[in-house]
């Protein structure tokens, strides 16, 4: 561990023109992590989080949510690229429902609210190079979705992978973009100032930023929220939900003893010997949705006094440089969590929302479930259901359903019903036909190294 390979590193950003901006911001947690820094929270540091409002008991006053909602910008996290199942492209850009895409359901959403409320209300997406153009190819089919000259996107940095063994930029002449990573989802604030885009929302009268994952249809822009960050005067907002054991590993947000703040703890930041009290959703009830309403003119503010370095908690996320070949060097990516600059804002807030505004699809189970009758689509691009109680809890083989292409194949006519299901578990190469229905609690099993074909019109019941 070295000078010297913060020098290389910082030489290599500039040699690809990474902002100075951005620099500043890897070169201070590269200093972290040189000192030994882990980024872990431990239970003793903290205090569990006391009441919460809830959404459902905030103020609905139509002319206040009006309001609020015209100095509102929708902001989609859309870096992500749909690898875990097997797809090179932008994760946005799946059919998910309908035959229709994340960002074509988003642009509904978006267009149906602004006629609504009579607001402008911009969608603008951060991409990485690898999503850039296929996005906004998908959102040109929507002729009136740019607003006021704002550009429709702006791009999030990109920082060196580190050797594990020295903490010199990581090399692979095979494919040197794997020699790259992105910052976290924490790089938004610093890709906003980069970009200018801060600036420019400033400029146009917006106050207020509604922050999401593309892949979370669920996360639509809510008008008594934007009303209550703007009564209230909070620089910070986090939606957060009730934790059930399924989201036992979800992030939390708590109280730090030192400073009365609340603050978000990862799974990244836990301590091996604190696993247990992470994990018990009695004590720490609620998880980070990652929906984040942001005040834009505090958070320039907070660039502005710290030149560019917000001081989030450092995430140390150990990989190799080729994520496909564990033979490949040990490498160390710098990151930090977007959710954690909650402690970074004085007088931060979380809201507790309904888990209809928690639907993320990061796997082929998420999918199913989303594709089948628990959820309906309307016009306005929102998800509803008449599924009683939680959603279907879906589990598919991982070796014959994790990649979308073996996934599809075995639904050939769509997924089965699952609005009457509670469980479903497939296990073994299971193919299904068409106008399949699951009732109950159903696990189905191939014999091994055979396949199972479930018939047209099968009734599948616990």
């Amino acid at each position: 561990m070295s000078e010297a390979g913060l020098q290389q590193a910082q030489a290599k950003m500039r040699a690809a023109g990474t902002a100075e901006v951005a620099i500043r911001v890897f070169s201070h947690y590269y200093r972290l992590l040189e000192a030994g820094q882990q980024g872990t929270i431990r239970e003793d540091e903290i205090d569990p989080v006391g009441d919460l409002p809830h959404l459902e008991h905030l103020d609905t006053d139509a002319e206040a949510m009006r309001a609020a909602l015209a100095e509102t910008v929708v902001i989609k996290l859309n870096g992500g690229l749909g690898t875990s199942m097997g797809v090179t492209g932008p994760k946005s850009a799946l059919p998910v429902k309908d035959g229709l895409s994340f960002l074509d359901i988003i642009a509904r959403q978006i267009l149906a609210t602004r006629k609504e409320y009579d607001v402008p209300l911009p969608l603008v997406l951060m991409n990485s190079f690898r999503t850039k153009e296929e996005s906004l190819a998908v959102l040109s089919e929507y002729g009136d979705l740019p607003v006021d000259g704002l550009p429709l996107d702006f791009q999030q940095n990109m920082e060196p992978k580190l050797l594990a063994d020295d903490l010199t930029p990581a090399e692979w002449p095979a494919d040197p973009e794997l020699a790259w990573c992105p910052p976290g989802h924490g790089d938004l604030f610093t890709a906003l100032v980069a970009s200018g885009m801060l600036d420019k929302l400033r400029e146009r009268g917006f106050r207020h930023a509604f922050i999401s994952n593309a892949d979370n249809l669920g996360a639509t822009p809510d008008g008594r929220i934007a009303a209550w960050m703007a009564e209230h005067d909070v620089p910070f907002g986090m939606e957060v939900c009730r934790r059930t054991r399924s989201d036992r590993k979800g992030g939390h947000v708590a109280v730090r003893k030192s400073d009365g703040r609340l603050i978000l703890r990862d799974s990244a930041q836990v301590h091996a010997d604190d696993v247990d009290s992470f994990q018990n959703t009695k004590l720490h009830t609620t998880f980070n949705t990652n929906n984040l309403w942001i005040d834009l003119d505090r958070l320039a503010e907070l660039m502005d006094g710290h030149d560019g370095v917000l001081g989030l908690p450092i995430i140390v996320n150990r990989k190799t440089v080729d994520p496909s070949d564990p033979g490949s060097p040990k490498v160390i990516q710098l990151e930090t969590g977007m959710g954690t600059a909650i402690e970074t804002f004085e007088g931060s807030q979380a809201v507790i929302v309904d888990r209809s505004r928690f639907k993320p699809v990061k796997t082929t189970n998420d999918l199913l479930v989303l594709r089948s009758d628990v959820y309906e689509l309307n016009e306005s691009g929102d998800l509803t259901t008449t599924h009683e109680g939680d959603e279907p809890y879906v589990d598919l083989d991982g070796d014959h359903f994790k990649i979308l292409a073996d996934f599809e194949a075995r639904f050939p006519a769509g997924p089965p019903s699952l609005v009457r299901a509670d469980r479903l578990e497939v296990r073994g190469d299971v193919a299904f036909g068409k106008d399949v229905v699951v009732v109950g609690e159903v696990e189905v099993s191939a014999p091994e190294g055979e396949r199972l074909e479930i018939a047209d019109g099968t009734e599948l019941r616990g």
